[in-house]
């Protein structure tokens, strides 16, 4: 059987994350600054991005996209979490 990768486990260094999401390494950056990211990092400190974390810049770029500054994309992140948990939730309490 084949193992699954972890889409939370990040292996593209933030050049190639960038590209395959179509941004600027400096956006990134930005957006990490602005907590709307938080890549993991090796042991000496170069930022690693997730599969899960190139999805999270998909949607910032969506967001962006329809007008809304970082501050909006921040919160709709978090709604969007919360959201997300409370059907999970929901999900395990159904029979």
């Amino acid at each position: 059987m084949t193992p699954v990768p972890d889409p939370a486990r990040g292996v593209y260094g933030i050049s190639v994350a960038a590209d395959l999401v179509g941004m600027g390494a400096q956006n990134l950056r930005a957006y990490e600054r602005h907590g709307l990211l938080d890549p993991g990092r090796t042991d000496g400190g170069t930022r690693r991005y997730s599969p899960d974390d190139l999805d999270r810049l998909r949607r910032i770029s969506e967001l962006l996209a329809l007008g809304l500054n970082l501050a909006g994309i921040a919160l709709v992140l978090d709604l969007e979490t919360d959201n997300a948990a409370l059907r999970a939730e929901l999900d395990d309490r159904a029979p």
